[in-house]
């Protein structure tokens, strides 16, 4: 008696299973879970027009305002309505073409600072986790040091030794900042460092910057994402502060905070536009990055999901 051979079935995947090119994948669900949000979607839509307005602003501004062949002094000092929108200062320049100037540059000195603190903090704080021993409390010591001081103060104090110019103030910024970046970093690390996967790493003779950039990096930079914009935020408001204190960025490159100090005095003689427009520019520029940073916060930290 002979045993007829069982022929397998082809194996067929159950409809209800579906291809993985529909898999959304995590970039994907980000954005979704992001779109839901009304307040997320309001913020990176004004963060979106701010920096449209910021880029494009020689091609749609009304008149660069620091052109001086353009100018006229009989045009200074005229309210809001007709050819200027947003009224024009005391040399005549269009407040609305210099908003959009000075909006250029403050967020240029904030994207840029932001951008050079960052690496150079990170790079300092993954070294300090990686290290860890003396080399970790010497590092920690000195951010510890930096943190104690406030901000402005560490820039005032830089900026008096430096003198004004926007290389010298984003050079003051990349000093004041860098610590922040450090130490989220070094707590980002310092628990990636407990898991396996970085032991396996060592185990398999990988050297110290294979590990530092292809496994510690990638899985420390989430909360290092939402420190940056919040970074950003504040070197803006940072650079505007010295700059109306008149120890930031020169009158030839002028950023929101000097149009605010060159319209401070006009407040009293009723000509608030000079001030108040730049003022309002520069807190709708804060308000959307630190909103976008907010909900980037609540959606990276599963604790702060509703």
């Amino acid at each position: 008696m002979t045993v007829a051979p069982i022929r397998p079935e082809p194996l067929t995947a159950p409809e209800t299973v579906k291809s993985h090119r529909f898999e959304r994948s995590r970039l994907g669900r980000f954005i979704s879970e992001y779109a839901e949000s009304r307040l997320a979607t309001f913020g990176l839509c004004l963060l979106l027009l701010v920096l449209l307005a910021a880029v494009f602003a020689p091609w749609i501004a009304p008149q660069n305002p620091y052109d001086l062949a353009r100018l006229s002094i009989l045009d200074g000092g005229l309210p809001p309505g007709g050819a200027y929108w947003l009224g024009t200062d005391a040399q005549g320049r269009d407040m609305l073409s210099a908003i959009l100037y000075g909006l250029r540059i403050s967020l240029g000195v904030g994207v840029v600072s932001g951008g050079v603190a960052l690496a150079m903090g990170g790079l300092i704080g993954l070294i300090a986790a990686y290290a860890g021993g003396r080399v970790d409390s010497a590092i920690m010591r000195v951010v510890d040091l930096q943190l104690s001081f406030p901000s402005i103060l560490v820039a005032l104090m830089l900026l008096a030794l430096l003198g004004r110019g926007i290389e010298k103030t984003l050079l003051a910024l990349v000093i004041v900042q860098w610590a922040y970046f450090a130490r989220t970093i070094r707590a980002s690390a310092l628990i990636e460092m407990k898991k396996d996967y970085v032991a396996a790493a060592r185990g398999l003779g990988f050297g110290h910057w294979h590990i530092l950039r292809r496994h510690l990096l990638p899985n420390s930079l989430p909360p290092l994402i939402v420190v940056a914009t919040v970074q950003v935020a504040h070197a803006i408001s940072l650079e505007a502060t010295l700059s109306f204190l008149g120890i930031g960025l020169p009158i030839t490159e002028p950023s929101l905070g000097l149009l605010i100090a060159n319209g401070f005095d006009y407040i009293v003689s009723g000509k608030y536009w000079v001030s108040v427009y730049p003022g309002i520019a520069l807190l709708i520029a804060i308000a959307s990055i630190n909103i976008v940073g907010d909900q980037l916060r609540d959606m990276l930290n599963p604790r702060m999901k509703r």
